[in-house]
């Protein structure tokens, strides 16, 4: 089971998600991108379920605070994490973020707020040894919204391609198609 976590104010019918879903449904890969909650402790509690609901090995893909969220249940679960720009310091990025903000698959608006910013805290990895081999990057230095070179130096010793140009959005992750797939098989 391929689980892919989107990230903050996304949905699991977001363009990613909608591209990792046709690949791997068409390759007869059990498949979920379930609309998570922008309360981080609920989404992290509906994640933690389904991986524990399922009896066939589960893999993770991660997508911007979904990746943060990708590498607290991969080092929980000793399970492999494909992470696509991942925020590993949402306290800082989304602490610029408190307020009111909207979601991006309706546009409907939800109150950010500092309790959720001190739940994320619980979720973070920075004082644990991870074992890299769990985890797969794929991050652009392009990225507008966070600065790829953090998750490099957090994720130094994993397999990691650094791209230069397709944004926060990660345009182009067709082309890894392969290279994921060989990752979560090997």
């Amino acid at each position: 089971m391929i689980i892919y976590i989107h990230g903050f104010g996304g949905s699991g019918c977001g363009v990613k998600a909608e591209i990792f879903r046709e690949y791997f449904k068409s390759n007869n890969n059990s498949f979920i991108a379930p609309s998570l909650s922008y309360v981080p402790e609920l989404a992290v509690k509906t994640l933690e379920e389904l991986i524990e609901s399922y009896s066939e090995e589960v893999f993770l893909i991660g997508s911007s605070l979904g990746g943060y969220y990708a590498i607290y249940l991969a080092d929980k679960y000793k399970i492999k994490a494909l992470l696509l720009n991942p925020s590993v310091k949402p306290m800082e990025t989304l602490g610029r973020l408190i307020g009111n903000t909207h979601n991006f698959y309706d546009g409907s608006l939800f109150s950010w707020s500092q309790k959720h910013i001190n739940m994320l805290r619980q979720y973070d990895t920075k004082d644990r040894d991870l074992d890299k081999s769990l985890y797969f990057l794929l991050t652009k230095k392009d990225d507008d919204v966070l600065d790829y070179m953090e998750a490099v130096t957090k994720l130094e010793g994993s397999k990691i391609i650094i791209e230069d140009s397709g944004g926060h959005s990660f345009e182009g992750v067709e082309k890894h198609f392969e290279n994921i797939k060989d990752f979560f098989v090997k």
